[in-house]
Formats: C-alpha cells, sequence, structure tokens
C-alpha cells in the first residue's frame, strides 16, 4: 500500500473511536450489568473454593504440594486453551445464550465437586469447570461492548472487576467458616445448586442482540489481522502479568496465611477476605473516577493506561513487603495490596473494547484471555513447585513482583494510542492485486 493511502487510513481510523465504539446505551442495561457482576462475583467463588478449601483436601486426600499446584492451575488450562472458541462463539451467536449455557455448566460442574473422591476425579471435573467458564469475559466485554458508551466503560467495567474481587472475598468470609465448621463437600453442594438460580433472571432480563458482525464467520477468521496489532501483543502479555499475581493470590493466599502464617481458617477469612473487599471497592471507585477524567476531557489513552502502570508497578512492591512483613504490618499491607490489585485491573478489558469495536471484540477478549490465563496457570503450579523445593514461600512472592513490573512495560510501552482499529483496513492491506482505489472506496 503506497505511503499517502497507508496515512489517510491511518487518519481516518484515528476519527473512528468515537463513532463505531460509542454505541447508545440501550434500556435496562443497569439491570444487566448487576447481573453481569453477580455472575462473576460467582464465577470467582466457584474457580476460588478448591484454595478455600486445599488445606482440608490436601490432608484428606494425601495430596503431595505438587499436586495440589496441579489441581489448582488445571482449570486454567483449560480455561485458557477454550478462549479461542469462546471468543468466536460469542461473535457468532447470540451472547446472551451462550453465557447462560457456560453458566449452567460450571455451576452444575461445582456442586458436582463436592460428591468426589480421589485426585483423577478432582482434576476431570477442574476441566469441566473451565471449560463453562471460559465463556464468562469474551460475553462481558461483548455485552459492554457493544451497549456501553466509551465515556461509561470505565465504570461498567470497575464494577465487573468489583465483582471478581468480591467473589474470592466472600469465598474467604463465608467458605472460610463453613468449610471449618461443615467441612468442604457442603460447601461445594450449596455453591453449585444456589449458583443455578442466576439463570432465572438472566433469561427474564438478558440484552437483546447487537448488530450481528459483518466480518466472515469462521472460529479463525480475523485472527491474523488481529495477531498484527502491536497493541494485540501487549495487552496479552499485560494480562499474562495480571492475571499471574491475581490467581496467584486466589489460589495461594489462604493456603500461605494458614501454613506460612499460622493462622486460623477464621483468621484466614477475615485477612485473606480483606485483601479482595479492598480490590473491590478501589476497582469501582478508581473505575468511576476514571470516566470522569476521560467526561471532562483527559485522553483515553492517559486514562486507561495510566491506570495499568499505578497498579502494576504499585502491587509489584506491595507484593515484595507482604512476603517480608512483620505481624503488626502484615494486615495493613494486606489491604494496601488489595488496593493497587483493584486498580490494575479496572482497565484489562476496557482497553481491548474500545481497541476492537463491536465487531472484534469477542475475539481479541479470547485471544487476550488465552495467553492471560497461560499466565496465571503457571502462577500455581511454579508456587506448588518451589513450596516442595524450598518449603518457602519467598521467592513465589520475589516473582510475583518480578512479573508484575513486566506488565507495567507491556501495558505502558506495548499497548499503542487507545482509539478502534480500522478493521477494514487491517484485512483490505493484506489482500494480494488490490488497487488504492479498490482499498480506500466504501463497502
Amino acid at each position: 500500500m503506497s505511503g499517502p493511502v497507508k496515512a489517510e487510513i491511518e487518519q481516518a481510523g484515528a476519527r473512528r473511536p468515537q463513532t463505531a465504539s460509542a454505541p447508545a446505551q440501550h434500556p435496562g442495561m443497569n439491570r444487566v450489568l448487576f447481573l453481569l457482576t453477580l455472575s462473576v462475583l460467582i464465577n470467582y467463588i466457584d474457580r476460588s473454593n478448591l484454595s478455600i478449601a486445599a488445606p482440608l483436601i490436601k490432608d484428606e486426600l494425601g495430596l503431595s504440594g505438587s499436586q495440589l499446584g496441579t489441581l489448582l492451575s488445571a482449570f486454567f488450562w483449560v480455561y485458557a486453551l477454550m478462549q479461542f472458541t469462546a471468543g468466536w462463539l460469542v461473535d457468532r451467536f447470540d451472547v446472551k445464550w451462550v453465557f447462560a449455557a457456560g453458566f449452567f455448566l460450571w455451576s452444575a460442574a461445582t456442586a458436582v465437586t463436592g460428591l468426589l473422591h480421589g485426585f483423577i476425579a478432582l482434576l476431570v471435573i477442574r476441566v469441566v469447570l473451565g471449560i463453562g467458564e471460559s465463556v464468562t469475559f469474551p460475553s462481558c466485554s461483548k455485552i459492554l461492548g457493544g451497549h456501553f458508551r466509551e465515556e461509561r466503560r470505565g465504570f461498567a467495567n470497575a464494577v465487573i472487576i468489583g465483582g471478581l474481587a468480591l467473589g474470592p472475598a466472600l469465598g474467604m468470609f463465608v467458605g472460610g467458616n463453613v468449610v471449618g465448621r461443615f467441612g468442604w463437600r457442603p460447601f461445594f453442594l450449596v455453591l453449585g445448586l444456589a449458583g443455578l438460580l442466576w439463570l432465572v433472571p438472566w433469561v427474564a432480563w438478558m440484552p437483546r442482540r447487537a448488530k450481528p458482525s459483518r466480518l466472515p464467520s469462521a472460529p479463525w477468521s480475523g485472527m491474523l489481522p488481529l495477531l498484527r496489532q502491536r497493541s494485540a501483543w501487549g495487552t496479552c502479555i499485560g494480562q499474562a502479568c495480571v492475571n499471574y499475581y491475581l490467581y496467584f493470590l486466589v489460589t495461594w493466599l489462604p493456603f500461605y496465611l494458614v501454613r506460612g502464617r499460622h493462622l486460623s481458617m477464621d483468621t484466614m477469612a477475615r485477612d485473606g477476605g480483606l485483601l479482595f473487599v479492598m480490590s473491590a471497592i478501589a476497582a469501582t471507585v478508581w473505575g468511576k473516577l476514571a470516566d470522569r477524567w476521560i467526561q471532562a476531557g483527559t485522553s483515553i489513552t492517559v486514562v486507561r493506561k495510566g491506570s495499568m502502570a499505578l497498579g502494576c508497578t504499585g502491587l509489584g512492591i506491595s507484593v515484595a513487603i507482604l512476603a517480608l512483613a512483620p505481624e503488626p504490618l502484615f494486615t495493613a499491607m494486606l489491604a494496601i495490596t488489595g488496593m493497587l490489585l483493584g486498580i490494575s485491573c479496572c482497565a484489562t478489558w476496557a482497553i481491548p473494547q474500545t481497541l476492537a469495536g463491536p465487531e472484534m471484540v469477542g475475539r481479541w477478549t479470547g485471544l487476550q484471555n488465552f495467553v492471560g490465563n497461560l499466565g496465571g496457570a503457571v502462577a500455581p503450579l511454579l508456587t506448588g513447585y518451589l513450596l516442595d523445593r524450598t518449603g518457602e514461600f519467598y521467592w513465589p512472592f520475589l516473582i510475583t513482583t518480578a512479573v508484575a513490573w513486566v506488565g507495567t512495560i507491556a501495558w505502558t510501552f506495548v499497548v499503542g494510542p487507545i482509539e478502534q482499529t480500522n478493521w477494514d483496513s487491517s484485512m483490505t492491506d493484506r489482500r494480494p492485486n488490490v488497487s488504492p482505489e479498490t482499498t480506500m472506496s466504501p463497502p
């Protein structure tokens, strides 16, 4: 493509962000946002419940640290591998039904977990759980990208991230006490069966289908242009770093508090839950502030990327201090770590929603979540291995610090300006024997 034509396309792409990426909000979307937030809360209780019960399960089944790490990470490997399929499904079919099917599958898997005995059976059901939960964030991004304007997406995404943080918090507050008094099996049964009740209001309030995509309908269509985007690689690397420290905290924090800090189950529930409560509060408040800064005229790029840089850098520092903090300082550092976790997570999905636009948001989110969850899956497995080799938590905490700082680099320097990609030019630019006139002609 000639230089003037390419420059014209780039200028056109720079003028587009406030058009296609700013859909009119439909009535009833606040109810939908509430249900999405509640679903993510349930999602994170269900994926973190094994870590809450880990000390009891480990003792009952006689598992090694590596076996426990395998159980904790198996979900994330399958969840990651399903992201391409999940992203295509929500772009190709009506997202509300795709999400409902996934929700039913993962809730049923949670309930069945309470009936199982043995390492292999638990491993299989964690795989099923990963398949069901894989549609969650592609579905949320598809709905928010298609029904919420840019200046409201910061708060909408932050509320969902608040649900993400409240899931482990409630799991620790309630689950820690329930597991300590009644055992881990009733905990899983009640969680799974009660979660199915969410489907009732979802069927009543779920959003109408957004405008179907103009892109080809094959599962891998659109992936090559997506992989050519530098910002796509930046968000993928950044998400891998975010998921590494998030999943490290979700999967191993309860075990660390009980075995590393020698807390009781009740105290673990209080202190561990504090971190995630503070994360939920910080994400929601920061998301609202970010939207106000954008409405006041601050660059979307500065607001979204600045949030990620601040959160990742600060969290790396706080995690390092957390590993070494004496008892009087430890609880305060848990709260600070939670706040920085919330700030570092609240823009992770708002950024690709803008970059991808409504037509490609499912695929972009699927790719980002695939790579991100590979990073997340490494965290529990590597931590279990290091515990078997060293018997100490210092190395897992220090590695988490380094990963968080790599995230700062990815979100700040690899991700480009936060504006919608011109997919028409991205695709036609690679076609052979296409003249500039043909490339620039309207569809």
